[in-house]
């Protein structure tokens, strides 16, 4: 609650009274034996830690307060420095603090123990004498120290706008803190009570104050606003929970696509293995390749010892001129050959060099053809084991690059004699089940119609049996009701004749057997009207019977028919 709300359920005071304190007296709130034994932790005989303390207590006074105060002062200080400094921080922290006391001794730790100081039990009065002596300066400069954060503890509080502080004025127009709702409140107790002390019970003008903070016309917009927001929200999750509802669970979607991957999954492992011999076949013709190179470059080697072997035979040869002259012309005539045998195997290195990048194309694009193949007998399902009468035959082909033999170069079936006479087959039953299924499909959907129209049929003969029963159930209300209706005006004529019988039993034995006639007549008409009872009670009950058996034989009728449709879907589904 407000610091300045305090005095509100007393007797006002003149203005020149000073208000009573609110953190109360030295005898008013005495401070637990607990803290008396508490020492000061600050190292109040540090002269860093002065210093800091000073700078501080010297710059709160200038700024804050707006004291004409110089750091001489706090250095060197006066008792009545200390004084007037002291007063200046204790009504600035507690402006209703009385300070009407002679002598400073008197009011000084009072004062402290009043604004809850926590080492004033370490003071001593003495001290006051000489403050700025060695011994007690420490001491009284934590004083002043502690009260200058206390201020600035309060001030920081003043300034927040915190809802504890209870200002009406700072409520804002929409709140829900109760301290809002408590400063509203007090505030309207407050003028209201210092307008009763004033002798005046009309409080027009706090209510209209109080229901303007409490109900402003922008609160209800908003609030309004805010419902139709919150109205708005719900109809669009409404709208999202009929769409969910109405659509099938997504785990069915999610269990379908999970289906679908597995299989997808499993056609992936089986080219992967395909793809995984196909490497290793190739690796296997690489290393017969480089092992075929090794033994030819073996061979060059021995062939380059023979000729180099021949040509140191020639040179030790002695030859006549004729000879050398018929071996040059025959060495030129080889050295021609030669050279014409070497551009005809440079010819031939360049034709196989061409044919080499052609036949690695087509291998190419028959790899390409033969992994759309593979693709197309998996997405076909013609992976072994195929359906009969195909189970034996094996659809799968596989290209061997390396193979010399051309009849090698496919792995599998032969494509002219099994595979395409298969899969003309497998075309064929394809095409025959596929018209099969149409057929079966237009039957099933004219058997659907008729179902159908027997279904409609039954619905009309459902609805004229219906309302036959509703005819028959209204009849049998009607003679229920015509033979109550009959029943209490025969109960209400047996009654009279009895009366009038007891009257008549009573006259005959007043007047005598004159009546005797009378008597009789009266008990044949009893006996005429119980049986007219007993009559109508029978047919009641035989028409009820009637109708109660029809309603149960059409229940029934209704039960077979629709039993037969029943076994007669799931037996065509």
């Amino acid at each position: 609650m407000s610091a300045s709300k305090q005095n509100v359920g007393r007797t006002p005071l003149h203005n020149s009274v000073r208000r009573g304190s609110t953190w109360g007296g030295a005898g008013g709130l005495a401070a637990p034996s607990m803290i008396q034994a508490v020492k000061d932790p600050r190292p109040l005989r540090e002269r860093q830690y002065q210093a800091k303390m000073r700078q501080d207590i010297l710059g709160y006074l200038q700024n804050q307060l707006g004291l004409d105060i110089t750091m001489s002062t706090l250095t060197n200080i006066q008792g009545k420095d200390y004084r007037a400094i002291f007063n200046e921080l204790l009504l600035h922290l507690d402006p209703n603090h009385p300070l009407n006391q002679p002598k400073f001794e008197d009011e000084f730790v009072p004062a402290l123990k009043a604004v809850r100081y926590p080492f004033a039990h370490q003071i001593d009065n003495k001290w006051l004498a000489a403050p700025a002596s060695m011994h007690s300066w420490p001491s009284l400069l934590g004083v002043l120290h502690w009260l200058v954060e206390m201020c600035k503890l309060r001030d920081d509080y003043e300034n927040s706008e915190h809802p504890t502080l209870q200002r009406p004025d700072k409520v804002p127009e929409q709140f829900d803190d109760p301290w809002d709702h408590a400063a509203l409140a007090f505030n309207y107790f407050e003028e209201t009570y210092t307008v009763w002390l004033d002798l005046v019970d009309d409080f027009a003008e706090s209510n209209q104050f109080c229901l303007s903070n409490y109900f402003p016309a922008k609160r209800n917009n908003t609030v309004q606003s805010e419902v139709e927001e919150q109205l708005n929200r719900l109809n669009d999750a409404k709208s999202r929970l009929k769409k969910l509802e109405a659509s099938a669970p997504p785990i069915n979607k999610m269990v379908r696509d999970n289906g679908l991957l597995k299989g997808d999954s499993e056609k992936f492992q089986k080219i992967l293995q395909q793809y995984e011999s196909r490497k290793r076949k190739l690796t296997d013709s690489i290393t017969i390749e480089k092992g075929e190179l090794q033994r030819e470059l073996v061979r060059v080697d021995q062939l380059k010892a023979e000729q180099e072997r021949l040509q140191s035979i020639v040179k030790a040869q002695n030859l006549s001129p004729e000879e050398v002259l018929e071996m040059n012309q025959t060495h030129e005539t080889l050295s021609r050959t030669l050279e014409d045998l070497k551009q005809k195997i440079a010819d031939t290195h360049k034709s196989i060099m061409a044919l080499e990048v052609s036949v690695t194309n087509r291998v190419s694009a028959t790899e390409e053809a033969l992994d759309l193949y593979t693709n197309l007998l998996s997405n076909l399902e013609l992976f072994p084991p195929l359906p009969e009468p195909w189970e034996h035959i094996d659809l799968t082909l596989e290209l061997n690059p390396a193979a010399s033999n051309p009849q090698q170069l496919l792995i599998g079936s032969d494509i002219r004699k099994i595979v395409k006479p298969t899969l003309s087959a497998v075309a064929e039953s394809k095409r025959t089940d596929r018209s099969n299924v149409e057929t079966e499909r237009i039957k099933v959907d004219n058997e659907l119609d008729q179902l159908s129209l027997e279904c409609e049929n039954v619905e009309e003969d459902v609805t004229e049996i219906e309302k036959k029963v509703a005819a028959l159930n209204d009849q049998a209300d009607d003679l229920r009701d015509a033979a109550q209706q009959e029943a209490q005006v025969a109960s209400a004529e047996a009654n009279r004749l009895e009366r009038d019988l007891a009257a008549a039993r009573t006259a005959a034995l007043a007047n005598g057997m004159g009546v005797k006639s009378r008597l009789q007549a009266l008990q044949f008409d009893y006996q005429e009207q119980i049986a007219k009872v007993s009559r109508l009670k029978d047919e009641t009950v035989r028409a009820i019977i009637k109708n109660s058996h029809e309603i149960a034989m059409f229940k029934e009728e209704v039960s077979r028919h629709l039993r037969e449709l029943r076994e007669f879907a799931s037996t065509e589904s």
